[in-house]
């Protein structure tokens, strides 16, 4: 999903806003909404709000503890909610600063690695490598609102690197080359770090590391 669509989702969730809020009708001393577009209105946005944002970002943790009920003054708010997060995409500058940081925490291991490699550790370094390329992956979905989770048999379950991959392709946030060189890259590091050094080169690793490097600048966060 590219970042046009993260726009286009953000304000589907706003007309469903609307929506809920036309349902207000009096009973009981208060105002209440429609029962089943208010869950389908928590959920939807709950679940944009944790894969572009995360857990513990405030737009998040506001909208989890304010829109918990059918009252219409909840779904009010979480329209208010959701506004205040359609100013920030569209500005785009949430993306800008976390590109920022993780470029930053990114860059300092994969110097790590080069320094590895350099003094004879392949074998470190190629992990070293993969670590920083899986946690890229799981921040380009993030940005781009691909899941990073399974829910299965009740329990959160976080999709492995090989997915993740397939489904940044799938939504062509990258093309199928770079698609072919992550597996490749997250092939090394898993034997590398289940001790099959036999199965690579230190030379492979040093492609690896040009290969990783070259493939984050060009898929920025």
């Amino acid at each position: 999903m590219k970042f046009d669509r993260v726009k286009e989702r953000i304000n589907e969730l706003i007309v469903l806003a609307d929506k809920v809020i036309s349902t207000d009708s009096y009973s009981e001393y208060s105002n209440f909404v429609n029962t089943e577009l208010f869950q389908e209105f928590r959920s939807s946005s709950l679940s944009f709000l944790k894969n572009t944002f995360g857990e513990s970002h405030p737009f998040y943790v506001e909208f989890n503890k304010k829109v918990n009920d059918t009252y219409t003054y909840h779904s009010q708010e979480g329209r208010g909610i959701l506004k205040a997060v359609k100013q920030e995409i569209d500005g785009e500058w949430i993306f800008t600063v976390k590109g920022i940081v993780s470029a930053e925490i990114f860059s300092d291991f994969l110097e790590m690695a080069e320094y590895l490699l350099i003094e004879g550790y392949q074998d470190a370094s190629a992990v070293m490598i993969g670590s920083v390329l899986e946690e890229h992956l799981r921040q380009l979905c993030y940005k781009h609102s691909i899941s990073v989770e399974n829910i299965k048999n009740g329990k959160t379950i976080p999709k492995k690197a090989d997915l993740l991959n397939s489904e940044l392709a799938s939504s062509e946030v990258y093309n199928k080359l770079d698609q072919k060189g992550v597996t490749s890259w997250l092939d090394l590091r898993n034997k590398a770090a289940h001790g099959k050094y036999s199965e690579y080169s230190k030379e492979q690793v040093e492609l690896m590391y040009q290969g990783v490097s070259n493939f984050i600048s060009r898929n920025s966060i």
